[in-house]
C-alpha cells in the first residue's frame, strides 16, 4: 500500500510559506522507491528573505540572556523527545536507515542539543593584565550574527542540531538548507519550532537546489559563517563562495578512515568494531571505516571472522522489518557508484570473498555487505571515499608501515587502531595524519569531544567547547581608567 503523499512548504521568519517558485522536488524512498513528498525548489528570493528575517532577529535573539537562548533549546530537547518515534520512521523512510539507528539519531540530537544549552552559563571571556597603569584589557566573546547550516542526507537530523544548537545559544540565528535527498525531517523539525513559540526568524528553513540556496548562503554578505557537511566538491565551491566576503567557513568534508589491526589486537573486538563501522547506515557515514590494514601474521583469523560476519549483516527495508543491521543505499545513484568501484576494484585484482553484487529484490537500491582482499593503495577503492557497505582488506608487516599507509590520503577525517601495546598506541596516535583516531573500539564521535578533520577532510569543526567557539568571534577592549 502506498503512502500518502507529504507535501511540504518552507519556514521562514516563523511562518510555514510556499516558494516564489513552483517547482518542487521529489523524495524517495530508497526502500520501495516509492515518491513519499514533495519539498519546495527554492528560490534566491526565497533565500534572501531567509537571511534577512535572521538578520533582523539576530539583534533581539543576541539581548536575551544566554540562560534564556537555553531555555528555548531545552524546549525543543524535551518536544524531539516526545516524538522519537514519528521522527525515526521519518528519517528511516526517507534515506533507509534501519528504525533502530534513527531512533539513536533522534535521542542523540535531543542530548546534543542539552548539551549545547548547558553551556549558556560557561562560555566566558577574559581580563588580561595590561602593561600599563589604570588599564584593563578585556577579551569579549560575541555572536557571529547570521550563520548557515547546508546538510547531509545521511545523518540530517542530527546535523540540524550540530549547526544550530551552538549558534543559537551564543546569540547567533541560522538559515538551515536540508539536503534534497532527505529534507522531510528538517521539515517536521520546523513544526517542533512551531510548537515551542521559539522566536521567529532565529531559525529558518530553506529547501532548494545547493546551486541557488547553497551558494547565495555562502556568497551573501549579511552571512557571517555558512557550516556545512558534505563532499569535498561541495566544500571547495562554499569557500569559492564565501572567498569574496571573507566569510568564516566550516567544512566536514569526505573520509576514508583506516583501521589497522595490530599482531597482538583483540582480533574478536576488531572484528566486531570494524563490522559495526562498516555496515552501520549502509556504509554511508564519513567517520566510518572504509579500509583496513591487517598484520600479515593475524590476516588468515581477521579475514576468516570478518568474512564471516559481514555475511550474517542483516539487511532489507527498515520500515517492513525493525530488526535489521543494514537497510538500502540512499538512492540509485549511490548504488550505482558502489557497484561500479567494486567492479573497478576486481578488474585491478582485488578478490571478493563475500558479496560483491546488488541484493536482488523487486524495489529499492540495496547492496550487499562486501569483503575485498588482495588489494593495495594504488587501488581507487583504497584511496577514494566508497560510502557504501564495501570493507577492503590490506596487509602490512610492521606499524610504520601500517601508518605510512594509512597517511597516504588526501583526507585526514577518523582513524581507528587495535592493539595491546602502549608503545603502539602511544606511536600511532602522534603520527597519524587524521583529525580523530579510535583505539580498540568503534569510530563514533562523542558529544563533549571535537569533530575536526585534517587535509581535504574539512577546516573548522564541532562538538564541545571547541565547537562551540566556532560561533563566537572575540572583541577586545582597552579600558583605561582614572583619567582625571
Amino acid at each position: 500500500m502506498k503512502s500518502t503523499l507529504k507535501k511540504y512548504q518552507m519556514y521562514i521568519d516563523g511562518e510555514f510559506v510556499d516558494s516564489s517558485s513552483t517547482e518542487v522536488n521529489q523524495v524517495i524512498n530508497p526502500a520501495t522507491e516509492e515518491v513519499i513528498s514533495e519539498i519546495p525548489k527554492g528560490s534566491l528570493e526565497d533565500v534572501k528573505k531567509a537571511i534577512d528575517s535572521a538578520e533582523e532577529a539576530q539583534k533581539k535573539w543576541a539581548k536575551l540572556p544566554a540562560v534564556e537562548r537555553a531555555g528555548y533549546l531545552k524546549k525543543i530537547s524535551s518536544e524531539i523527545r516526545n516524538n522519537v518515534s514519528d521522527l525515526a520512521e521519518t528519517i528511516s523512510e526517507e534515506m533507509g536507515k534501519t528504525i533502530e539507528l534513527a531512533k539513536t539519531e533522534v535521542e542523540f540530537t535531543a542530548d546534543y542539543i542539552d548539551y549545547m544549552a548547558e553551556w549558556a552559563r560557561r562560555f566566558e571571556g577574559e581580563i588580561l593584565q595590561s602593561d600599563r597603569q589604570d588599564e584593563h584589557i578585556l577579551v569579549h566573546k560575541e555572536p557571529i550574527g547570521v550563520t548557515a547550516g547546508i546538510l547531509p542526507w545521511n545523518f540530517p537530523f542530527f546535523l540540524i542540531a550540530r549547526k544550530a544548537a551552538p549558534a543559537l545559544v551564543t546569540g547567533n540565528t541560522v538559515v538551515l538548507k536540508p539536503s534534497n535527498i532527505s529534507p522531510n525531517n528538517a521539515m517536521e523539525f520546523a513544526k517542533i519550532l512551531d510548537k515551542v513559540n521559539l522566536p521567529k526568524g532565529v531559525i529558518n528553513i530553506v529547501t532548494g537546489s545547493g546551486k541557488t540556496i547553497g551558494q547565495e548562503l555562502a556568497k551573501n554578505p549579511k552571512v557571517g559563517m555558512v557550516s556545512l557537511t558534505g563532499s569535498y566538491n561541495a566544500g571547495s565551491e562554499v569557500m569559492r563562495s564565501a572567498a569574496d566576503n571573507i566569510t568564516k567557513v566550516s567544512l566536514e568534508l569526505g573520509g576514508k578512515a583506516p583501521a589497522i589491526v595490530m599482531d597482538d589486537a583483540n582480533i574478536d573486538l576488531a572484528v566486531k568494531s570494524i563490522v559495526a563501522s562498516r555496515v552501520i547506515n549502509s556504509g554511508q557515514v564519513c567517520n566510518c571505516a572504509e579500509r583496513v590494514y591487517v598484520h600479515e601474521s593475524v590476516k588468515d583469523e581477521f579475514i576468516e571472522k570478518v568474512t564471516n560476519e559481514m555475511q550474517k549483516t542483516k539487511c532489507g527495508d527498515p520500515l517492513s522489518d525493525p530488526d535489521l543491521d543494514m537497510g538500502p543505499l540512499v538512492n540509485k545513484e549511490s548504488l550505482e557508484s558502489v557497484e561500479k568501484m567494486v567492479q573497478e576494484a576486481v578488474e585491478n585484482g582485488a578478490k571478493v570473498l563475500t558479496g560483491g553484487k546488488r541484493i536482488e529484490r523487486e524495489k529499492g537500491y540495496f547492496y550487499e555487505p562486501t569483503v575485498l582482499g588482495n588489494v593495495n593503495n594504488e587501488m581507487a577503492i583504497m584511496k577514494d571515499e566508497i560510502f557504501g557497505p564495501v570493507l577492503p582488506i590490506a596487509t602490512f608487516q610492521d606499524l610504520d608501515e601500517a601508518i605510512a599507509l594509512s597517511n597516504d590520503c588526501e583526507y585526514g577525517l577518523t582513524s581507528s587502531i587495535f592493539t595491546r601495546s602502549l608503545d603502539v598506541t602511544m606511536k600511532a596516535s602522534k603520527e597519524l595524519q587524521f583529525g580523530e583516531t579510535y583505539i580498540n573500539r568503534e569510530n563514533f564521535e562523542a558529544i563533549q569531544g571535537f569533530h575536526a578533520g585534517w587535509k581535504k577532510s574539512g577546516i573548522g569543526g564541532a562538538d564541545g567547547k571547541h565547537g562551540l567557539n566556532e560561533y563566537l568571534q572575540t572583541h577586545v577592549v582597552y579600558l583605561s581608567y582614572n583619567t582625571n
